[in-house]
């Protein structure tokens, strides 16, 4: 391919095979002493600096040239001496890709990978310039932001992998550096979130190739530290609208103003004015993306495990999270017999075992309780065998207690034990009515010593106690604060609250269980066992005085009878902005932000 080059109103053509020739020529030229350099050698050095210079900005015909140029010297790339061509080098490594058109870029990128296997001296540099392409400049931002360069975007995306692709086929300590300058070059909190979103949209593609599976362990981390330091920054009060701020502790969410969609949740209480918040709805979108062209490609069980790892080291203690964990239940969902059957697992486990510490041990089953409960991919079955493994751990952990010579009623010995409790009561509130209508499933929650478990640690929590000492009652309630970091406590922490961010909700929502949505026990009149037993706002009058329920026991403590039982928990126990109005009480689904310890 030839180009045309205008010169004083004559046109003057060169060939590919001309332009090499005279390349070659000027950079052999100069690879001397400047003072020995003939001053027409340097005059064409110069002017082969211009044809490459990264500040000018090219028409077509233009452009048509510096391919040329740009091919000529891919082919004279073994005559390029850092000593002599210092100024050429800088040249190259700055330009943007993102200025040119698709044979200018492809020209550059060759002539990229040709320089990065010289003797691995560029190899750096190379790497450097190609990630630095994974933004647009400044100036085109704006065109960026305005979504009018979505092909263009994602072909120079394809670009620079197959480019970074040939790079570590042919130099095998590619990798490692790369992985190197992609840690150096991520993003950071305050930069614009268009390169934060081009940034790592860019970066993650690497791991559809094969260099991801040599760097995109590192690659995911990276994305979920970000993902993680944004959300820590965000406020609620950043989220939500000043007018729905306004009370916000003493009515859900779902009881706004508002028109209420098919997944009950209202369009206005999502919001992204924070530009930390948009920053992360962006990257949450890009993230989503990934793992659905994953799913689509048959590799999201790697990037799964690859995440679950990152989650447990990153994420699980980080309280004050409140989107970021959505990754995992979005890869979840994807694959619910897998992954979602999996991450449930792991939570579990982590729970169970003591290989990690208190607060690990009490976020795992925080986690899985609001996991269970909001994830509408995850089985009744698997919703039950999880809840046994809660509840035969809290069983033990009672005969644990009873074998024990002495005995304490300190919180702190027994918050694991607490958070377990509420996990358990928690995925019931959502689920019991669906694992009712399974006989099979019914009789595994409703067996005796189930039963008569809850009733017995119930009893000891005064949940059904109608009259209150309350001197005792404050000291309880300060004692439980204490225990669980004052008001920032971790027993009211559910990872899993209704996702607020705008444009990545639409990932979410649709396996999501919104509150409002649920059938408890208590909904249907007709032929319910239950009724409305465990109705918000049921007057304890109500009951019927001879209302006996028997534990079997061998401990004469637990056997009693409890006239005129109040279903109405003891105000310690639960948040006081529960305790406003004459409604009783609503689930706290989506009642507030969860509240937790500072991480």
């Amino acid at each position: 391919m030839g180009a045309e080059q205008q010169c004083d109103d004559m046109e003057v053509a060169f060939s590919d095979s001309e332009a090499f020739r005279s390349v070659q020529h000027v950079l052999q030229s100069v690879r001397m002493d400047p003072f020995l350099i003939d001053l027409r050698d340097k005059e064409q050095y110069d002017i082969l600096l211009c044809a490459v210079d990264s500040t000018t900005r090219r028409s077509s015909d233009d452009q048509a040239m510096l391919a040329t140029t740009l091919r000529a010297l891919s082919e004279a790339v073994s005559k390029i001496d850092i000593m002599y061509h210092h100024a050429l080098l800088h040249n190259i490594f700055t330009m943007s890709i993102w200025y040119y058109n698709r044979d200018t870029r492809d020209a550059l990128l060759d002539l990229i990978i040709r320089l990065s296997a010289v003797a691995d001296q560029y190899l750096r540099e190379c790497l450097q310039m190609l990630v630095n392409n994974f933004t647009p400049p400044g100036p085109l931002v704006p065109q960026m932001e305005k979504r009018v360069s979505d092909d263009k975007r994602k072909e120079i995306y394809s670009q620079l992998h197959e480019s970074l692709k040939m790079i570590s086929d042919t130099v095998p300590l590619a990798p490692r550096v790369l992985k190197d300058i992609i840690n150096r070059s991520m993003p950071k909190l305050f930069d614009n979130k268009v390169k934060m979103v081009s940034f790592v949209e860019c970066m993650l593609g690497l791991g559809t190739e094969r260099l991801g599976d040599l760097i995109g362990t590192s690659l995911l981390e990276k994305v979920v530290d970000l993902l993680t330091e944004l959300d820590v920054n965000i406020t609620w009060e950043d989220i939500l609208q000043e007018e729905h701020s306004k009370g916000i502790f003493e009515m859900e969410l779902e009881d706004l103003a508002g028109d209420v969609d098919k997944f009950g949740q209202e369009t206005e209480v999502l919001f992204g004015g924070n530009v930390c918040a948009e920053k992360l709805d962006g990257l949450m979108v890009v993230v989503c993306k990934h793992l659905k062209s994953c799913a689509e490609h048959g590799c999201l069980k790697r990037e799964f495990d690859i995440l679950k790892t990152i989650f447990r080291k990153g994420v699980l203690k980080v309280h004050k999270s409140k989107f970021a964990q959505f990754i995992m239940f979005y890869a979840c969902s994807l694959d619910p017999e897998i992954c979602g059957l999996d991450f449930a697992l792991f939570l579990t486990d982590i729970f169970t075992k003591k290989e990690d510490d208190a607060i690990a041990r009490m976020s795992a089953v925080s986690y899985v309780g609001s996991y269970l409960s909001r994830a509408r991919f995850i089985s009744a079955d698997t919703v039950v065998a999880i809840l046994k493994r809660l509840v035969d751990w809290c069983i033990d952990h009672c005969e644990r207690q009873k074998k024990k010579h002495t005995r304490t009623k300190n919180p702190v010995e027994h918050q694991i034990f607490y958070a377990s409790c509420q996990a358990v009561m928690y995925v019931l509130c959502f689920r019991l009515r669906s694992i009712m209508d399974y006989p099979n499933l019914r009789s595994q929650v409703c067996l005796p010593s189930i039963v008569n478990e809850f009733l017995r640690q119930a009893k000891a929590a005064r949940l059904f106690n109608a009259s209150v000492d309350l001197e005792l009652e404050d000291r309880i309630d300060s004692d439980l604060s204490k225990a669980f970091g004052g008001v920032n406590r971790l027993d009211m922490f559910f990872p899993f609250d209704p996702y607020l961010l705008k444009k990545s909700d639409s990932y979410i929502r649709p396996n999501f269980e919104f509150w409002s949505l649920v059938k408890t026990t208590y909904s249907d009149d007709e032929g319910d066992e239950l009724g409305d037993f465990d109705a918000p706002g049921m007057n304890v009058d109500s009951l019927d005085d001879n209302f006996d329920i028997e534990l079997n026991s061998d401990d004469d403590d637990i056997e009693y009878t409890m006239n005129k039982m109040s279903i109405t928990p003891h105000r310690s126990f639960y948040h006081p902005m529960a305790m406003s109005g004459d409604s009783g009480l609503s689930m706290p689904a989506r009642i507030r932000p969860s509240v937790s310890p500072p991480s």
